[in-house]
């Protein structure tokens, strides 16, 4: 059984790690807020160029745009959807989020797990990874992904999240990748830490610009006129795009993180609470024994003398 001494020092040493899991905690939900205010700061700038986006590939200028996913020629239908045929020696790019650093739960487990599924069935590749995390997973076993791209994943902004669409916009307009995917963490409100999300992010989807009747309504009123003519402003709009997509990602990836740690933490705290109960209780068991056995020994002792004086006093008696 432990000592007293020993006791009090664990919990010590518990009380300690309880201080910096609640300094994580409190951190972790002022960088949470201070992201999430500065993506809905930027929202309507990007909400609004979805909208002149969607303008654009209504008209027939537009068709032959490469950054919009070719729907003829397809290899299937499933339920009325094109599916596009695909070439086994294309190479498509990965972009994967992850944290810089753990203690954030399953957050870049989830993720990890989520690329590995999808990179696996693509032959041909190139990986992309921000987060110090995901880039030692990969490299530990191996994988080939890019030196040069090395974002940290602590405090998005809009000018890294540029310098990221510059990098692959240049890929794919190179025709180095035909697609790109982003595999990230969805914050949707902080519920269990969010959703991973695997997307394609390049050639767009045109189902997926599609607004409701009244902003239709609306866009069809507007008087619009495109210098010098719409394809090249539609090809300077997608990178101001993307990026925006990309910024939103990096963000919700990063307050997810934050939400997965502050509930790691918080699990953190309770755990300690309870350690802490389970500890004094041991504690006040041990200092009871303690002072009972000291208890029984003293009373043993005055037995002892009052045994060991009534012996000498029958000594003395027989002597007289």
């Amino acid at each position: 059984m432990a000592t007293t001494k020993e006791i009090k020092n664990r919990i010590k040493s518990v009380k300690d790690t309880q201080k910096i899991t609640n300094a994580m905690y409190l951190i972790s939900s002022t960088k949470m807020t201070k992201a999430k205010r500065e993506l809905d700061n930027t929202r309507p700038y990007f909400d609004m160029l979805k909208r002149q986006i969607v303008t654009m590939i209504q008209m027939k200028e537009t068709a032959g745009s490469e950054y919009f996913r070719v729907e003829n020629e397809p290899e299937a239908s499933l339920e009325g959807e094109l599916v596009r045929k695909e070439s086994d020696n294309e190479t498509v790019a990965y972009l994967v989020i992850t944290a810089d650093k753990g203690l954030a739960g399953a957050y870049n487990q989830n993720v990890i797990k989520e690329a590995m599924r999808h990179i696996k069935e693509r032959p041909s590749y190139k990986l992309y990874v921000v987060g110090e995390y995901g880039r030692r997973y990969f490299e530990a076993r191996g994988m080939s992904i890019d030196q040069s791209f090395l974002y940290t994943a602590q405090n998005p902004t809009l000018e890294r999240a540029r310098e990221i669409t510059q990098v692959i916009i240049d890929l794919y307009n190179k025709r180095e990748i035909s697609k790109v995917f982003i595999i990230y963490t969805d914050f949707r409100n902080g519920l269990m830490g969010g959703d991973v999300v695997y997307t394609e992010l390049l050639p767009f989807d045109r189902n997926d610009f599609i607004l409701d009747k009244e902003e239709a309504a609306e866009l069809k009123t507007s008087n619009m006129e495109y210098m010098p003519n719409v394809m090249t402003v539609l090809n300077n709009l997608v990178p101001s795009y993307v990026a925006g997509y990309i910024y939103s990602a990096l963000v919700d990836s990063f307050c997810s993180e934050q939400s997965a740690r502050m509930s790691a933490m918080d699990a953190a705290n309770n755990n300690a609470e309870e350690l802490l109960t389970s500890l004094n209780l041991e504690y006040n068991h041990v200092r009871q024994s303690a002072i009972t056995q000291e208890i029984t020994e003293v009373s043993a002792g005055s037995r002892g003398q009052k045994k060991s004086k009534k012996k000498r006093e029958e000594r003395e008696e027989g002597l007289n």
